[in-house]
């Protein structure tokens, strides 16, 4: 385990995760929104801002999320 900052909110915690304990069913339940919308409509490239306005998460989680390879890469 090591000690880190939040890349969500800052706070620092022990883990091997990159997001504390208060975090991580936030970043989960915005994953699953982004590959559910990419999933329901097919989509093999969208824009980061279409993605943001269509799922209601952030630019700055979704670049999070493309920099830890946690979703497909979309296309800016």
């Amino acid at each position: 385990m090591e000690f880190k900052k939040c890349l969500r909110c800052g706070s620092f915690f022990l883990s091997d995760s990159n997001v504390c304990p208060n975090c991580l069913p936030k970043d989960e339940s915005e994953i699953a929104k982004i590959n559910n919308y990419i999933n329901d409509n097919n989509i093999l490239n969208c824009s980061i801002s279409s993605l943001s306005v269509n799922t209601g998460v952030s630019l700055r989680n979704i670049n999070r999320f493309i920099d830890t390879n946690v979703i497909p890469n979309v296309t800016l």
